[in-house]
């Protein structure tokens, strides 16, 4: 009996009219081989126990085979990349193979990366890499350990096919997994294309599928964007709280559920630095850690930009309405980081002086660079009381202002009744031990190129459950090696 026997296919986004996606075939692998497959996630799907090992499984993740019942499509978009409006893009190298609903109700999009070419390939190869795979594959998964709505992945497929980037590499192809892979810059496409009499069957699309109880209500579009707006606006909340540098935010790389998106050149921070730029293509900045919450703002804009006619037949009605749908973002975002960092800080509610005192401490880290990941775990280890130098001092640089925060922090510590114990185990479920560093991913991404994916399992099993201890792995959540800084990725990798 096939894998995919027990899958229940409904292709919602494949059963849209023509003009939202073009039909493709992938594109085989020579000799493909299963380098890691999410059985967590296979069984969330449907996927029989077991499905990882199945030859025909393997071959459909590859793209040497045709999953039953599905259609494969790849969608068309265009975005702003680095705040400039490019009129198409679309799957360049991206296939869905199909949409699936489990018995929860559930649905998830099983979405091909490094398949081949496409319609939208623009001269590419449509291939990825090992190496930006590894990447993609891992950190998706770390993420949704962590908690932070991201897309997901189902499979990492390797084969010795060349394929050449900066340097001649081999092939790799992951399958992706979202309830929708529906971005913002879907319905750029339509509007500055000037073709508004597409925006509603996709608005409406999605608002069936992952909107429903919008379904009949007489202002559904305006209550469906102000959701997004919402999601967007917790979205870089969290990422602010975990230390995640995105790289690539343009609006096509914006869900319209508010996931996390396209994972190219991503990092952790490891020293704590407001400014940091993970991404070297980005020789502006525009794109920087602490502009990522404007950022966020600024995609918002340009998606209502693109549904005005969805909001108002009157222009200038649907602009007003724009902008007051637009105008939830700063305090949504204000109030959902505000609330993140007083968790991380373990403070049980939100108080006057609670910024101040967050802020305060992101600026003692970043004055002396330290360590984001570990000083905010080594937190949990200071008791209210002065009787015990906290450890976390010792990473501390500039001690003197860590000293002075620390008699703030613990007098709004004693003025909780709740005991050290008891705020520690509170914190680290919030503050994780371990995130997907940069000199991780390299130090799996050589071994994998030898030959050897035993490092891809080891982070998998690790960043699925952060906030664990894991002391066989305690190396990996020890300080970023000098050689890390050093390490630079960029929009191929």
């Amino acid at each position: 009996m096939s894998a995919f026997t027990q899958l229940r296919l409904v292709n919602h986004f494949a059963a849209l009219e023509q003009a939202y996606s073009s039909r493709v075939e992938p594109m085989p692998l020579t000799e493909p081989k299963m380098a890691h497959f999410n059985q967590a996630l296979a069984a969330e799907i449907g996927l029989p126990a077991g499905a990882g090992d199945d030859p025909e499984v393997l071959a459909v993740m590859a793209g040497n085979a045709q999953l039953p019942g599905g259609k494969t499509v790849s969608a068309v978009y265009a975005g702003h990349q680095f705040g400039v409006y490019v009129p198409q893009l679309g799957d360049g190298r991206a296939m869905l193979l199909a949409q699936t609903q489990n018995e929860a109700g559930d649905l998830f999009e099983l979405q091909l990366k490094g398949s081949g070419m496409t319609p939208y390939s623009r001269f590419a190869d449509g291939r990825a890499v090992l190496r930006s795979s590894i990447r993609e594959y891992l950190c998706s998964e770390a993420m949704h350990g962590l908690g932070v709505p991201t897309t997901r992945a189902l499979s990492l497929v390797s084969s010795s096919d060349p394929v050449r980037r900066e340097r001649m590499e081999t092939a790799a192809v992951v399958c992706r997994v979202a309830p929708s892979f529906v971005r913002f810059g879907s319905f750029e496409y339509f509007y500055y294309g000037e073709r508004f009499e597409r925006l509603q069957p996709l608005a409406d699309h999605v608002i069936n599928h992952y909107f429903p109880h919008l379904r009949e209500a007489t202002d559904k579009y305006e209550r469906w964007l102000a959701e997004v707006v919402d999601r967007t606006a917790a979205l870089m909340a969290q990422w602010q709280s975990v230390g995640f540098c995105h790289g690539v935010m343009n609006t096509d790389n914006f869900s319209i559920l508010g996931l996390t998106l396209d994972y190219g050149p991503f990092g952790f921070l490891d020293g704590f630095d407001s400014s940091h730029v993970c991404n070297h293509t980005d020789e502006g900045g525009r794109y920087a850690y602490e502009e990522q919450p404007k950022i966020g703002y600024w995609n918002c804009s340009r998606l209502l930009q693109a549904t005005l006619p969805l909001l108002d037949l009157n222009p200038e009605k649907a602009v007003e309405k724009a902008n007051d749908i637009l105008a939830r973002y700063p305090d949504q975002y204000a109030e959902g980081v505000l609330t993140l960092w007083c968790k991380k800080l373990g403070l049980r509610e939100v108080r006057a002086g609670d910024r101040e005192l967050a802020n305060a401490f992101l600026n003692v880290l970043d004055a002396g660079k330290d360590d984001f990941t570990r000083s905010f775990r080594a937190l949990a280890q200071i008791q209210r009381d002065n009787s015990r130098i906290p450890v976390l001092r010792d990473e501390i640089k500039n001690v003197e202002a860590f000293d002075a925060w620390l008699e703030n922090y613990r007098a709004r510590l004693q003025s909780d009744s709740e005991e050290d114990g008891e705020r520690a185990a509170r914190m680290n479920t919030v503050n994780p031990k371990f995130v997907l560093r940069n000199h991780l991913l390299q130090t799996a991404i050589e071994k994998a190129e030898a030959g050897d994916f035993s490092e891809i399992a080891h982070l998998f099993e690790v960043m699925q459950k952060p906030f664990e201890e894991h002391p066989e792995y305690s190396d990996y959540a020890a300080p970023a090696p000098d050689w890390a800084a050093q390490l630079s990725v960029s929009c191929s990798s």
